[in-house]
């Protein structure tokens, strides 16, 4: 595989992976209407984002692993299948992009939907109307 589209594949990934760590500026809307807490609201929703966070287990560092673990199994599926149509090099570098950007991109949605679910449970447990 030619070394540009190697390197374009890689960078593709990486811009994938980070785009999933849409955690920092996401927050529950919350209707004060009727809430006897209302008062609190913002102080809820910081420290229900930190909850969060613990609870997701977000961080860079676990889309990364994702990524390589997804990398390394497309690598070996992309080598095996290359070397039966005359190439394993070839199909090992396309299998290896392909799984790490599949591997980071589970790894990071699911510390989305983790991260979401928490903060929304947090906000609700403590009285409050969650409307997302």
């Amino acid at each position: 595989m030619d070394k540009k589209i190697l390197l374009a594949l890689i960078s593709l990934a990486l811009l994938v992976i980070s785009g999933c760590a849409s955690q920092t500026g996401w927050q529950p809307t919350v209707d004060p209407y009727n809430d006897p807490r209302a008062a609190y609201i913002n102080q809820d929703l910081v420290e229900c984002k930190m909850l969060a966070e613990r609870v997701s287990g977000y961080s860079p560092g676990e889309a990364a692993k994702g990524a390589l673990i997804g990398g390394a199994i497309g690598a070996a599926s992309g080598a095996a299948i290359g070397a039966a149509t005359g190439s394993a090099g070839t199909g090992a570098a396309i299998g290896a992009a392909a799984g790490g950007i599949g591997g980071g991109v589970y790894k990071g949605l699911s510390a989305e939907q983790a991260y979401k679910k928490a903060y929304i449970n947090c906000m609700k447990r403590r009285g409050h109307n969650v409307l997302n």
